[in-house]
């Protein structure tokens, strides 16, 4: 299953290791040593970066949705898709 992480862009829901929140200063690191290694992928379409995800193959994504909206994204049933508006009011 494919979980829409904003403006178009997925992930394989098996594939995620970890959703974080990108304000700490261990986070602005971490995504720091992955750019380094090569393993970061920004799918912020240069908006500010609100979650950063984790995969299975130690890749970083950056996302400009909240990591509550991932969440969510992530409980809802595969039908719906995870498409749309969310609730609190993140647009993807």
């Amino acid at each position: 299953m494919l979980i829409n992480i904003g403006f178009g862009n997925v992930v394989a829901k098996e594939r995620i290791v970890a959703v974080i929140n990108a304000e700490s200063a261990p986070m602005r690191r971490y995504r720091e040593d992955a750019r380094q290694r090569g393993a970061l992928i920004d799918a912020t379409q240069g908006r500010k970066t609100r979650a950063i995800i984790v995969t299975a193959s130690g890749h970083v994504i950056l996302s400009a949705v909240a990591v509550e909206t991932i969440a969510q994204r992530w409980r809802e049933p595969a039908a719906a898709g995870g498409e749309g508006k969310s609730s609190n009011g993140d647009r993807s």
